[in-house]
């Protein structure tokens, strides 16, 4: 886990971008595990499951990891610009723009977390595994 230093003589906003950038980094590297785990959900569903539906459903969420993934770099990359506001109207547009990052990242990792349950239950319930 990654740990910040944050000195006393910093502004509050920049110690809030530092927290921010941390937790973007969080964020991406939480979507780089799902991108592995999803080539093995989809392994598992072909081995076990033989669900197309259910295949389809997986490479959908495949395809959306990789969307949310470069919308997070696209942000992380714009994030820099945030260190150059010198007004509230400038420091409250990042902090919007964060908290709809935040939700795209909490959205995709809730509709991952649902998709991945399926599958499992859906191993679970056939009678050949």
């Amino acid at each position: 886990m990654i740990s910040l230093q944050f000195n006393a003589h910093e502004a509050d906003d920049h110690i809030m971008w530092k927290k921010d950038g941390l937790e973007v980094g969080q964020w991406m590297e939480s979507l780089g595990f799902i991108d592995r785990e999803l080539r093995y959900l989809m392994e598992l569903e072909d081995r076990f499951a033989e669900d197309p539906e259910l295949y389809a459903q997986i490479q959908e969420k495949q395809r959306e990891n990789s969307f949310v993934s470069g919308e997070l770099f696209r942000y992380e990359n714009a994030m820099k610009n945030a260190w150059e506001c010198d007004d509230l109207a400038c420091d409250t547009y990042y902090l919007d723009h964060h908290e709809k990052q935040r939700g795209l990242f909490m959205e995709h990792l809730r509709a991952y977390r649902q998709l991945k349950s399926k599958l499992f239950a859906k191993i679970l319930e056939d009678p050949k595994v």
